[in-house]
């Protein structure tokens, strides 16, 4: 009876986990540091961890300023318009333009994946549009 009652809190246990990994947003985005930039009159820029949650997708978006990105964790597809699908792990970096739409998603399906990635934006405006 015991060694059942153990196996059925492991197993519970489980799908909680699973459970609450589900409802999970898909891309959590920590601003780690903003900055006016003094050599650019009104621009400012952002530092920003975007975390990216097991099997998701950020979903189609832009960004309203030149991001560069470093992966740390994982590997992710990149699918930007105009571009062919790129699949980047980590260590890997990329540069997009202003304006470009485009999505991201985690590759692992255990595991989330982790971009560290730098804005240089018009100040006062939001860093990342959702694109229908």
């Amino acid at each position: 009876m015991l060694a059942f009652t153990l196996t059925m809190g492991i197993v519970m246990g489980m799908l909680g986990n699973q459970l609450l990994g589900i409802a999970q947003e898909p891309v959590k985005r920590t601003v780690l540091s903003r900055a006016d930039l003094a050599a650019i009159q009104g621009k400012e820029g952002v530092l920003v961890l975007a975390e990216i949650a097991p099997g998701a997708a950020a979903g189609k978006h832009r960004h309203s300023g030149e991001e560069f990105a470093y992966v740390l964790e994982g590997s992710i597809r990149d699918e930007a318009e105009g571009k062919p699908p790129a699949t980047l792990k980590s260590g890997d970096v990329f540069h997009r333009p202003p304006g470009q739409v485009h999505d991201v998603k985690n590759l692992s399906t255990a595991a989330p994946a982790k971009v560290l990635v730098f804005f240089v934006a018009d100040k006062g405006q939001p860093i990342t549009i959702p694109v229908q």
